[in-house]
């Protein structure tokens, strides 16, 4: 593991804490801020495309196969994120797996309360099937929150009677919004996310609403059987047993989940990519993983 390198990043974070007024748009500039010093693949190109209720960004490389299609969905607690945000992530997923990936910029609460980003979501791989996509030529994908969407989505496509995709990946997924997990106590001053901020996201994204609803989250309703699963989560970070979780009930359901916790990573580490070498390798492993159900 690449301690020296994620300790300085963590150290660095630790003189830029997000902002403790409560403005949402503070927070927000924070974020985008905190990931604009990480740069996207070299030769990335990008094209804004209107998805109708959203707006998307369409990534590709030059090596990227204009058929075969990751939808992207960011993290950000529901409130926060855009596509630009995480161009080092689908940039350099482009580019690893050769596809395009389509970078989802979902409605964000508080302006829009759930179930619009889910909503959001959803419509963008019902965009992609109208434009010709092959649903096995598709693949789902999100970190944090956007793993929460992806993994919804997947769960919603199933249940709508659409085809399936390929597969799906999530990364750190924010399933479990209720804290009943073991990790969500005692991993809850975990760096980068821990029990506070969370809770803040939380209060803005559902307020006094229920936490276990299916319009927020699929991790307390019965599962179908998914396409192919990738977890990707840290060792040391709050949301570690959302993972381990889900990939029992996944398994339980009928589908297929692999589960890897890296030793000491952090929420999202990925975002540090290509500062840290683990957030590089994930990215790669995933994209492997989605080619390998793609081709």
């Amino acid at each position: 593991m690449s301690d020296a390198q994620l300790a300085m990043l963590l150290e660095q974070s630790k003189g830029n804490p997000p902002p403790q007024n409560g403005d949402i748009q503070a927070l927000r500039d924070w974020f985008e801020g905190l990931n604009a010093v990480f740069p996207m693949a070299p030769e990335t190109q990008v094209q804004r495309v209107n998805l109708g209720p959203c707006s998307a960004d369409l990534l590709s490389s030059p090596d990227s196969d204009p058929g075969k299609l990751v939808i992207y969905y960011h993290g950000g607690g529901f409130i926060m994120g855009s596509a630009q945000c995480y161009n080092t992530i689908t940039s350099f997923l482009a580019q690893a797996g050769g596809v395009t990936v389509l970078s989802v910029d979902y409605r964000l609460a508080p302006e829009s309360p759930p179930p619009a980003g889910h909503e959001d979501c959803l419509h963008a791989y019902q965009w992609a099937l109208a434009q010709g996509y092959q649903p096995g030529q598709i693949a789902l994908a999100g970190d944090s929150a956007g793993g929460n969407l992806a993994l919804s989505t997947a769960v919603s496509i199933s249940r709508l009677g659409l085809p399936q995709p390929a597969a799906m990946v999530a990364m750190s997924p924010a399933l479990d919004l209720a804290n009943d997990t073991e990790s969500h106590t005692t991993l809850a001053d975990a760096p980068l996310l821990n029990r506070a901020m969370s809770e803040l996201f939380l209060t803005v994204f559902i307020g006094d609403g229920d936490r276990r609803s299916p319009a927020v989250t699929p991790f307390y309703s019965p599962l179908p059987v998914l396409p192919p699963v990738l977890l990707h989560v840290g060792s040391t970070e709050m949301l570690r047993d959302d993972s381990v979780v889900v990939a029992e009930r996944i398994r339980a359901a009928g589908g297929q989940a692999e589960l890897k916790l890296w030793p000491g990573m952090c929420h999202s580490w990925q975002l540090f990519a290509p500062a840290l070498d683990e957030g590089m390798q994930s990215i790669v492993e995933a994209a492997t993983f989605i080619r390998r159900y793609m081709d």
